[in-house]
């Protein structure tokens, strides 16, 4: 059975009619709508692909490595819209991807507007695990076992995948204690939007018993997600668990201290001017 489970966003165990040469031409993402973006270093007009590997030796478990894949339905967003204390009815939702801030850039801004102008925003971030080795040898087999030829050496490699639990936690935390000060500061929330088993290998690892079950109050939250199946798709995601936190909260995770400092305006007036109809916010 292949490793891989969600390939272009289609589950790859239980789809029997699927076109796999035409889904490979294609190179669609659903989950942005556009080409994935996801490609080799060495071929970057070819997109990898995956989304969704099974991993694990004695209980094997749906692990996302894709963070796009976590715009599913853009249920993300929508679990995020409580967050916004200043939306009112008759504002408009936008969705701002890539707002660069002190720390870093931020993933995408949910935007409550009126007018064209900002009243309220969250920042939200996506994390998935990071591999090691390669995944292409996998996918590769794969193909060939759906009789898509690949005319590719690489398929008949030994090597195998890991999942880079460690340095991908350590930098996300590394990361959101860059970020959180500039949030806490102009009393606004960032969301980091993570798997649920990434979440439990950070609490394992990391120290993380001080974080409150979610706060309005708090600056930082995490929102937390499983795969689940339901009668539409096999893998759908779902919130599980929300927890939150503020800048001393992340600094304690690391043992590590924060500072930044960063005016309201500049980031207003950044999100103001992507503000069109393509970034609305449609359910």
């Amino acid at each position: 059975m292949s490793k891989i489970l969600e390939f272009f966003g289609l589950p790859t165990h239980l789809q029997t009619n699927v076109d796999w040469s035409a889904v490979v031409g294609e190179q669609r993402c659903p989950y942005l709508q556009r080409t994935c973006l996801k490609t080799r270093k060495s071929e970057p007009d070819i997109a990898i692909g995956t989304c969704t590997l099974l991993y694990g030796r004695q209980k094997p478990t749906p692990v996302m490595i894709c963070p796009f894949r976590l715009l599913e339905r853009r249920q993300i967003f929508t679990d995020c819209i409580h967050l916004l204390s200043l939306h009112e009815p008759g504002n408009e939702l936008h969705i701002v991807p890539q707002i660069s801030i002190p720390g870093g850039s931020v993933d995408y801004f949910l935007v409550s507007a009126r007018m064209g102008k900002v009243v309220d925003f969250v920042g939200i971030e996506l994390q998935t695990l990071d591999t090691t080795g390669t995944v292409w040898p996998e996918r590769q087999r794969f193909l060939e076992a759906q009789g898509v030829p690949t005319n590719d050496e690489d398929k008949t490699l030994s090597k195998s995948f890991g999942m880079n639990w460690k340095m991908t936690a350590k930098t996300t935390l590394i990361q959101l204690h860059h970020k959180i000060p500039t949030f806490e500061q102009m009393g606004k929330h960032l969301v980091l939007v993570l798997q649920d088993v990434f979440l439990g290998y950070m609490r394992n690892e990391f120290q993380f018993s001080h974080l409150n079950t979610a706060r309005i109050g708090d600056p930082m939250h995490i929102h937390a997600y499983g795969i689940h199946s339901t009668a539409d798709s096999p893998f759908r995601i779902r919130l599980g668990e929300r927890l939150s936190t503020d800048t001393a909260g992340v600094a304690r995770c690391l043992g590590l201290q924060a500072e930044t400092d960063v005016e309201l305006q500049e980031i207003v007036q950044l999100l103001e001017a992507k503000l069109s109809d393509n970034t609305l916010l449609t359910l």
